[in-house]
C-alpha cells in the first residue's frame, strides 16, 4: 500500500482549501463568539463601498479588521491612523486569502470606552451574583423618623435635598455623613460614610449621592466597594447620583432609585400626597424589575441576533463586497506598476539618446577642462598652504632659542663694567658696579657686600 493511501485511510474527510477556510471560519465565528479589544488603528482604509478595513495593533502583535457600513454609521467620532480605540468584535476568516481578521461591530475612544466596558464588566459580575434582586429590596419606611444623606457638605445636591425636606417636612429630622463624591479615594470615603451611618443606627432610611456630570465624576458610585457596601446595608438606601439619564452601579443595588436627589428628598418625605408616593414608589419598585427583566429578555436577544447575523445573507455580501474591493485595489496597483514601467522605459530611451548628443559631449568635455582647473588651483593653494605652515614651523623655533624669548619669561642678564657675563658671586666685590638685562631694559646696580 501507497504512503499515499494510508494517509487517505486515516483521515475521515478530503477538504479542499475553500471547505477548509469556510470550516474555520464557522469555528471561529461560533466558538469565540463576541470579544473586546483595546488597540492602535493603522492602514486605515475607507472605500466608497462605505466599508473600513484597517489593522488594529500594540506593541508586539497586530490583526486585521473589517467593519462594515452598517455598523460603522454607529461610530461618534473620526477614526484615524494612530488613534488608540475600544472595540467589540468577532472572531472571522477572510475565506479567499485564508486571513484570520476581525469583524467589527463597535467602536469607543479608549478612554470612554474602557470605563464603559468595567461598568458593564461589573454589571453583569454583580448581577451573576444576585445583587440586584429585588428579593434583596428592603422597603422603605412609610413614615421615616430620621433621614441620613451621603454626600459632599458643599455639594449643590446638599442644598437640593435640605431644601426639599424643609418644604415638605420641616419637622423631619436630618443627619448628614459627609464624604467625597469624585477623585481618587471618593469610593473609600462613600463606603466609610455608609459604615458610619450603619454603625450609629441613628437613621431609618438613607440618601447617598451626588449632582450630575460625565461618567468619570460619577464613576465612584460604579466602584464595587460602594455597590458591595450599599448592599450589606440594614438601612434602606435611596440611590439619587445625578440627573435622570445617568445610571449607576449604586443605582442597581440600591433598594430604591431615584433619578435625581430633590427626587429622592420628594420620595422619602411626607406630605398630604403620602398614598400617591406610595404609589410612586411601588412603581418605581415594578420599573426596576422590568428594567431588570427587559435587560435579560435583551440579552437574549442580542443572542439571537447575533445566531441570526452570522446566518443573513448580508454578511456573504458583506464578504463578497470586501473581495470586490480587493479586486480593485489590486487591479489599480497593476495598472500604476504598469504605467510606471512604460515610464521607466521611455526615460531609459531618453537617456540613451541623450549620451549621443553632441551638445552633451561638448558638456562634458567642458566640464572635464573645468575640473582639471581646479585641481590645478587646489594643487597650487596646497603647496602654498604648506610652504606658509613650514615658514611658521621655522619661526617658531627661532623663537624658542632666542635670549630675548628667555628675558621675556622673567630671566635677567648680569654683566661687570668691562661686559662680562658674571657667572659666580665671586666675580665681583664691594663697590663694583654691574648692569642687569631684562626684557625691557637695563639696570645698573652697585655691590654693597
Amino acid at each position: 500500500m501507497t504512503l499515499f493511501a494510508q494517509q487517505t485511510q486515516s483521515n475521515d474527510r478530503i477538504y479542499t482549501v475553500s471547505s477548509l477556510n469556510a470550516q474555520v471560519r464557522l469555528i471561529l465565528e461560533n466558538e469565540m463568539g463576541v470579544v473586546w479589544l483595546i488597540g492602535e488603528l493603522s492602514n486605515l482604509s475607507m472605500p466608497v463601498s462605505g466599508h473600513w478595513y484597517f489593522t488594529l495593533k500594540d506593541s508586539r502583535a497586530q490583526v486585521k479588521c473589517a467593519m462594515f457600513r452598517g455598523n460603522n454609521r454607529r461610530v461618534t467620532f473620526k477614526p484615524s491612523n494612530g488613534t488608540q480605540v475600544l472595540v467589540k468584535a468577532r472572531l472571522s476568516l477572510y475565506e479567499p486569502r485564508g486571513d484570520y481578521q476581525l469583524i467589527i461591530e463597535s467602536m469607543q475612544p479608549e478612554g470612554d470606552g474602557r470605563l464603559q466596558q468595567q461598568f458593564e464588566q461589573l454589571k453583569m459580575s454583580l448581577a451573576a451574583e444576585g445583587l440586584f434582586a429585588q428579593s434583596l429590596k428592603k422597603p422603605l419606611p412609610e413614615q421615616p423618623k430620621r433621614v441620613g444623606i451621603v454626600t459632599s457638605k458643599t455639594g449643590a445636591a446638599l442644598h437640593d435635598i435640605l431644601n426639599i425636606l424643609q418644604r415638605r417636612d420641616p419637622g423631619l429630622p436630618v443627619v448628614i455623613y459627609p464624604t467625597m463624591v469624585q477623585g481618587e479615594g471618593a469610593a473609600i470615603s462613600i463606603a466609610q460614610a455608609i459604615g458610619r451611618a450603619n454603625a450609629r443606627q441613628e437613621c431609618d432610611v438613607l440618601i447617598v449621592g451626588r449632582g450630575g456630570g460625565s461618567l468619570e465624576d460619577l464613576w465612584a458610585f460604579n466602584e464595587e466597594i460602594v455597590a458591595r457596601t450599599i448592599a450589606a446595608s440594614e438601612i434602606p438606601i435611596v440611590s439619587a447620583v445625578g440627573h435622570e439619564v445617568d445610571v449607576t452601579i449604586a443605582d442597581f443595588v440600591a433598594d430604591v432609585r431615584a433619578p435625581t436627589p430633590s427626587a429622592a428628598a420628594e420620595l422619602i418625605s411626607r406630605d398630604m400626597t403620602h398614598q400617591t408616593q406610595a404609589i410612586r414608589q411601588k412603581t418605581q419598585q415594578l420599573h426596576h424589575a422590568m428594567r431588570h427583566y427587559l435587560a435579560a429578555r435583551q440579552s437574549q436577544t442580542v443572542r439571537l441576533q447575533h445566531r441570526l447575523d452570522r446566518q443573513h445573507p448580508q454578511v456573504r455580501l458583506n464578504q463578497q463586497q470586501q473581495q470586490l474591493d480587493e479586486f480593485s485595489s489590486r487591479l489599480e496597483n497593476a495598472m500604476l506598476r504598469l504605467l510606471a514601467g512604460h515610464q521607466q522605459h521611455i526615460e531609459r530611451n531618453n537617456y540613451k539618446l541623450s549620451l549621443y548628443s553632441p551638445a552633451q559631449t561638448i558638456k562634458v568635455q567642458q566640464s572635464q577642462v573645468e575640473q582639471t582647473q581646479r585641481r590645478l588651483l587646489d594643487a597650487m593653494d596646497r603647496r602654498l598652504l604648506n610652504a606658509s605652515h613650514k615658514l611658521a614651523m621655522a619661526a617658531e623655533k627661532l623663537e624658542t632659542v632666542s635670549p630675548l624669548a628667555t628675558l621675556g619669561r622673567g630671566y635677567s642678564i648680569t654683566r661687570d663694567a668691562k661686559g662680562k657675563v658674571i657667572r659666580s658671586h665671586e666675580q665681583v666685590k664691594a663697590g663694583d658696579t654691574i648692569t642687569t638685562k631684562l626684557a625691557d631694559g637695563d639696570i645698573q646696580s652697585v655691590v654693597s657686600q
